[in-house]
């Protein structure tokens, strides 16, 4: 009775090209800096809406994140 062993075949790993990656990468970094931006500074002389609205909304972020606030 003979048996049969199946041999490992070596294969390449898929590669991404960085002209792919590149317009996904630059946009979800723009959107980190504007969620940066209203969690860190929307507020006072650098407030691009009237109010407190938007620092009420991102309240708790802030404190998480470590920006002061009060």
């Amino acid at each position: 009775m003979a048996q049969t062993v199946a041999q490992p075949t070596a294969t390449t790993p898929a590669t991404l090209p960085i002209g792919a990656i590149a317009p996904w990468a630059v946009f979800f970094g723009i959107l980190m800096l504007v969620l940066l931006y209203f969690v860190g500074a929307e507020q006072g002389a650098t407030s691009v809406f009237n109010g407190t609205d938007v620092h009420e909304w991102v309240h708790d972020a802030r404190h998480l994140l470590g920006f002061p606030c009060h």
